[in-house]
């Protein structure tokens, strides 16, 4: 692990976060979606799950993870992190999960992985502002769990319902996804204590673009999308149904398919660490 994590990661510098106009936001229990500034690599990412490119060194962290219903519940005990990059051709995700125990057992892709303890990417190539009369009604989906076991998935919002109903596409893969885990401990060993375990994932612009719609892909200076970090806590031996739920921005109920109360990542040509 890179250090232990501590309350703050504070808004990068540069663009204003989100960009968003007051009454543009849908909030969630009186609180509005988190905001990031994604900037630019810095140089060549490496994706090794051990976050020592130069970039991670430089780009700031999201706030720490939350109970998926906000303030109504308990903050999570162990912390969660994320952290955003991107070039021309790919967008990278970096975390950081706190974990005494790490384990897991699923080991053949595109399985559920929130059955195992997991980390979870939901990106909505959109700002949703106009949902639904503009903006796609395609998002993406992709978990990985410590084993490095991932599942990818193409998912399509109902513009009916504007809520849980939802068309998904497990057999769509993300073309050329990079992804890697590093894990602080022994993996599957109960008997010592872990520190966590980190991930680092890289998604080519030109999969993301097959169901962007109009959104430019790769995205412009300012540009606006939607997305949300989610982490499935599990606890070795427990039932299916009995899990945590924590996430970068909270989502009010239990129920991350609804993309309008993700949080806004705001693009930004400035490299990371700059401006």
């Amino acid at each position: 692990m890179p250090g232990a994590i501590v309350p703050g990661g504070g808004e990068p510098g540069g663009l204003e976060p989100g960009g968003v106009e007051p009454g543009k936001v849908q909030t969630v229990r009186g609180a509005e979606p988190r905001q990031y500034v994604c900037q630019r690599a810095s140089g060549p990412i490496t994706v090794d799950g051990r976050l020592g490119d130069a970039t991670w060194k430089r780009a700031e962290w999201t706030e720490l993870f939350v109970d998926i219903e906000g303030d109504r519940r308990p903050r999570p005990r162990h912390g969660t992190r994320a952290m955003m990059a991107w070039d021309d051709e790919h967008l990278y995700v970096a975390a950081e999960l706190e974990e005494p125990d790490v384990w897991g057992k699923l080991t053949e892709r595109d399985v559920m992985i929130y059955e195992d303890p997991d980390f979870e990417v939901f990106i909505w190539p959109t700002d949703g502002r106009g949902w639904p009369e503009e903006g796609t009604p395609y998002y993406y989906e992709f978990e990985v769990n410590a084993l490095n076991t991932a599942m990818d998935m193409l998912l399509r919002r109902e513009a009916a319902s504007r809520g849980y109903e939802r068309e998904s596409r497990l057999a769509w893969d993300i073309e050329g996804l990079q992804h890697a885990v590093q894990v602080a401990g022994t993996v599957n060993w109960p008997a010592d204590v872990d520190e966590g375990w980190t991930v680092e994932a890289a998604f080519p612009w030109k999969a993301l673009a097959e169901y962007a719609g109009d959104t430019p892909v790769p995205p412009r200076h300012g540009d606006v999308w939607r997305v949300n970090f989610s982490r499935v806590q599990r606890v070795r031996g427990s039932g299916p149904t009995e899990c945590d739920n924590w996430v970068w921005s909270p989502q009010g109920e239990v129920q991350m398919h609804l993309p309008d109360r993700w949080g806004y990542v705001t693009f930004s040509e400035t490299a990371a660490g700059e401006g």
